[in-house]
């Protein structure tokens, strides 16, 4: 094999892991059968002049029918220093001939000084845009908050289509605080919803989910439709609001709430379990999450009574709730038990956690309120869903979307491994 042969006055480029220059081939056109096949092919017949090369970096994305497939090859120069110039010349050669035999444009350029990098500090995250749809004010106040803290877009992938789009970016270059802030105001302005998690292992490691109830597993709230019947609506749906936006202690709250519902007969609970109606999205995101290996629960603020047949429906792993106290077939307006309030929430979740030996970081919680937030924040992630002012600005990330199983994309499973997964 002929070397490359040097100009007078050669760029030479400084030894470097791939042991000479290096140069990126974007290949864009029209997808089809064989292109990247062709195009790895030529480079390893290594027409005349061809150094050996080695592959350095390699992306490729179809989107709706039309390829962009980017790779990165270093020269490893064998009888000394190789000129860049001439590198480049015979590859744009190559470029030209798998170009003219497949029908998409192949572009040489030089990669020599690595190609673009973050800003430095801080380490790559995720960065996930869900809406109904997202508008594309919310990619672009995205991008311009992500540059402002000095981030940069390694890679955008859309997860899923359906029920929402979902769009994960990867950034490097950004301090977490700075960024998770200046997208907060991005998904305020334009009424997409942004989370932010660290790039790494953790992100795919979460084995357990727990679920709050109460207008997140299920629509509306149990005691409210019980006060209903009680004829006390009213004043139990301003109480629950109150404690559910922090304004109240959730313990003081429930006994005030249950007292209301003194003399109901018992039969009213199994009416309006049998009215209960999930959330959308509700069953797709547990049967998803079991049939890949994750121990699913609920723990509510709510009654046994309601919460333990709806584990037993949907087949989960545990439970736990407060038990309303029954006597001569009526509600006392009393409890029992041990109460799950704020606190208790998250001691469910421990607990649940140590019963299947998970640690508590590769764990999961949703939940809308501010009884919520202990829990959230005990978890690995802490999602608040469709959430009080309060629970959105103190948990991990938020979902504002009406379909629960848009924690999957959270998670980071694409649309097709959901589908694989049902």
């Amino acid at each position: 094999m002929a070397a490359v042969p040097l100009d007078p006055a050669p760029r030479v480029h400084p030894v470097s892991p791939a042991g000479g220059p290096r140069a990126l081939l974007t290949v864009t056109g029209a997808d089809r059968p064989g292109v990247t096949a062709r195009l790895f092919g030529a480079l390893a017949d290594r027409a005349e002049g061809v150094p050996p090369l080695e592959v350095v970096d390699v992306e490729q994305v179809v989107v709706h029918g039309h390829l962009v497939l980017g790779v990165v090859v270093g020269a490893l120069p064998a009888d000394g220093p190789v000129d860049e110039d001439g590198f480049l010349a015979v590859l744009g050669r190559l470029a030209a001939e798998v170009a003219a035999g497949t029908g998409v444009r192949v572009a040489v350029e030089s990669a020599s000084d690595g190609g673009p990098t973050g800003a430095a500090g801080g380490r790559p995250h995720h960065v996930i845009l869900l809406g109904r749809p997202v508008p594309p004010s919310a990619v672009a106040g995205a991008a311009t908050a992500i540059a402002g803290v000095g981030g940069n877009i390694d890679a955008i992938r859309r997860l899923s289509d359906h029920p929402v789009t979902a769009l994960e970016l990867t950034v490097s270059g950004a301090e977490a605080t700075e960024l998770r802030t200046a997208l907060a105001a991005v998904a305020t302005a334009t009424g997409a919803d942004i989370a932010v998690e660290q790039v790494g292992l953790a992100r795919r490691s979460k084995r357990l989910i727990v679920l709050d109830v109460d207008s997140t597993l299920v629509r509306g709230e149990v005691i409210d439709e019980l006060a209903a019947r009680a004829g006390r609506a009213a004043e139990v749906a301003r109480i629950t609001a109150a404690a559910m936006n922090g304004e109240l202690d959730f313990a003081e709250s429930l006994r005030a709430r249950v007292a209301t519902l003194a003399g109901l007969p018992v039969e009213v609970l199994d009416e309006v379990r049998e009215h209960l109606q999930l959330t959308p999205g509700a069953r797709t995101l547990i049967r998803t999450l079991q049939r890949l290996g994750f121990r699913c629960g609920i723990v509510s603020g709510g009654f046994t009574q309601i919460t333990d047949p709806l584990a037993e429906s949907l087949g989960l792993d545990f439970a736990a709730a407060n038990t309303l106290e029954v006597a001569d077939g009526q509600l006392t307006g009393g409890l029992v038990g041990e109460i799950v309030d704020r606190a208790g929430k998250a001691r469910a979740l421990a607990r649940f956690a140590g019963e299947h030996g998970i640690p508590l970081e590769q764990t999961v919680a949703v939940g809308d309120g501010a009884n919520d937030l202990d829990m959230l924040n005990a978890a690995g992630l802490g999602i608040a869903f469709n959430a009080k002012p309060l629970v959105r600005e103190q948990a991990h990330t938020a979902l504002n979307q009406p379909y629960l199983d848009a924690v999957l994309q959270v998670l980071g499973f694409t649309r097709d491994e959901v589908l694989d997964a049902m």
